[in-house]
């Protein structure tokens, strides 16, 4: 890595565009690259889970300090319980470079982007319209009144794609995880992630100046 530090990278997308598969696949696939940040959270602990590896799990009263002490970089309410994204573990691993993934809501990532202007937006989304269609039937798991108000919500999401720095079409899964990975490593040598290289060849080039 030569960048000066590591990437905040937010990935976000349709439901059914296969954003949580790709991320699973990425981690798997590039377990020494990249860091998923965890969120903090205060619905309940569930069986399996351990504190601080699925969630940070927080009392409403501490998840609302947290809101208070502006220690969270978004958060937003589900279904009665808090989610966010906690300002200081991410801070941490992009100062040791390490590159952070955050897998969240569209509101949440301008939100991300808004106080980190250098953070990398990716939108996932499938080939087509129908195509996402197909999917939300296709996983068997919700009624069909459902599947038309995710839709509804998709067609309303469209119009945030243009605030995104990159598209990644799931078409194949491998071509999407390779396409995140390389887009990625591909950030880390932008000129602007890089000025203490920048400034260091610049100084060490002055030895050969020629003297007036």
């Amino acid at each position: 890595m030569t960048s000066d530090k590591g990437l905040i990278i937010v990935l976000s997308g349709f439901s059914g565009a296969g954003k949580g598969t790709i991320m699973k696949h990425l981690l798997e696939t590039h377990p020494d690259d990249y860091n998923l940040s965890i969120s903090a959270t205060t619905r309940g602990m569930r069986s399996g889970e351990k504190d601080g590896r699925e969630y940070f799990f927080k009392t409403k009263e501490e998840f609302e300090a947290m809101i208070e002490n502006n220690e969270l970089l978004e958060h937003a309410c589900f279904n009665g319980n808090y989610y966010g994204t906690p300002r200081a573990y991410v801070e941490t691993l992009i100062e040791r470079r390490k590159d952070v993934i955050l897998e969240i809501e569209i509101q949440g990532a301008l939100k991300v982007k808004e106080m980190y202007p250098d953070a990398l937006l990716l939108f996932t989304m499938p080939p087509s319209a129908n195509e996402l269609q197909n999917r939300l039937v296709g996983r068997g798991t919700e009624t069909e009144e459902v599947i038309k108000q995710r839709l509804e919500i998709s067609c309303k999401e469209s119009g945030y794609m243009n605030k995104y720095d990159y598209l990644i079409i799931n078409d194949s899964l491998e071509k999407a995880v390779d396409q995140v990975h390389n887009i990625i490593q591909s950030e880390h040598f932008r000129v602007s992630r890089n000025q203490t290289i920048i400034a260091q060849m610049k100084e060490e080039l002055k030895i050969f100046e020629r003297s007036n």
